[in-house]
């Protein structure tokens, strides 16, 4: 058993896709979700610090969104800060909320995460989605950021001599799973063939490859360690935090296909947790694209290099299999509203580890990890959990 730095007490979540609601509504309804969702509920007054992860997609409240949230949350006084780190926002919040109760300076913390990514035009959202990259080099040249993913699965297919059917398996697997998730953005099914035979967007990656743009909002509450059963007799306990950085446009990294920002963040969760990653139950991954799921396996020491296509095609990441991932249906198939997507995560964990994700239940989960990237791999957070 790790040394428990928090603990999640609650958690709460909007449906992930097209939304009508606009972020202050989503906002509200995550929060809500989660004071619900605890055993014993607090009052909002208790709450000592918040946090809030958003890109401001499309430039919604694109200065001092913070104050929104205290207005929406019903916890105006409380300081609130904004963590943008690109994607990896709602991890690196998580982390910051975290260290904010284990250092004693606060006893309750507010996370949520939010954005609205489906009320502005194509050029608009590939303009914003493009901000999280190098804007200096990558996008003056014109590479998407499915273009990024596009020459970093290339370079794995060339390197390993693969085909694309470890790809495909990837996005049928996450569909499955999203299928049972009630706030998916996609819930249905998806067959290998329909994988291989969908429009390319940026070669080797097709439509089913790449993960949808979404609206939605997320949440939890973190409380200190010693009273958090003061809330819950079941709480999920944060054990391990790591995060890292790395340069932000790929062609200054010396190697393409291994993110070193998540191997360093893995290295640092474990080691923090104190156990191996032979405990973890399931993982919930970044896989923005799907070569971003087979990377990340690699990345964080679950397979050798070259090594996660095989476990994925053997069926062993599949919800009942060795190692489960993304039993929520991941970025692919749930959707990834950019703020909101490691809150997520924590949300998933949270309902996992304590046997109330209903159909899509990892069968005896105990231990788990949250990965959320930045970018093409730029920053990274990594998260370690337990129960019991």
């Amino acid at each position: 058993m790790g040394v428990h730095r928090a603990a999640i007490v609650g958690a709460g979540h909007t449906r992930f896709g097209v939304l009508e609601e606009g972020p202050r509504a989503l906002l509200r309804a995550a929060v809500g979700a989660a004071f619900e969702s605890v055993d014993r509920a607090p009052e909002r007054s208790s709450v000592d610090e918040i946090f809030l992860a958003t890109l401001g997609f499309g430039g919604w409240q694109i200065g001092n969104s913070a104050s929104v949230l205290a207005e929406e949350s019903g916890c105006v006084g409380v300081p609130v800060t904004r963590v943008e780190n690109a994607c990896a926002s709602g991890g690196f919040a998580l982390r910051a909320a975290a260290r904010a109760v284990s250092s004693g300076s606060a006893e309750l913390v507010l996370v949520a995460g939010v954005e609205k990514m489906t009320d502005v035009s194509n050029a608009r959202r590939r303009y914003w989605l493009g901000v999280s990259g190098d804007t200096e080099w990558e996008r003056l040249a014109g590479l998407t950021f499915a273009g990024v993913y596009g020459l970093i699965a290339s370079r794995y297919l060339s390197e390993h001599r693969l085909g694309r059917e470890a790809l495909a398996e990837v996005a049928v697997k996450n569909h499955e799973a999203g299928a049972l998730n009630p706030n998916a953005h996609f819930r249905k099914a998806v067959r290998t063939d329909q994988v291989l035979g969908a429009p390319r967007v940026a070669d080797p990656l097709g439509l089913y490859d790449c993960c949808p743009v979404s609206d939605g909002a997320a949440a939890i509450l973190v409380a200190r360690a010693d009273v958090a059963r003061r809330f819950t007799d079941t709480p999920v306990w944060v054990d391990g935090l790591g995060a890292s950085s790395d340069y932000l446009a790929v062609q200054e990294r010396p190697d393409l296909v291994r993110f070193a920002a998540t191997r360093r963040a893995a290295d640092a969760a474990f080691a923090s947790a104190g156990f191996d990653r032979s405990k973890v139950s399931f993982a919930l991954v970044h896989d923005c694209f799907t070569i971003a799921e087979l990377l990340a396996l690699e990345d964080l020491g679950f397979a050798a290099p070259g090594e996660a296509p095989r476990l994925t095609l053997a069926h062993e990441t599949r919800r009942t299999g060795r190692l489960p991932v993304n039993p929520d249906g991941g970025l692919k198939a749930k959707g990834h509203p950019i703020g909101a997507t490691g809150v997520s995560q924590a949300y998933e964990v949270f309902a996992q580890l304590r046997g109330q994700a209903g159909a899509r239940q990892v069968p005896g989960a105990s231990h788990a990890l949250t990965h959320n990237v930045g970018g093409a791999g730029a920053t990274a957070a990594v998260t370690v959990f337990s129960v019991g």
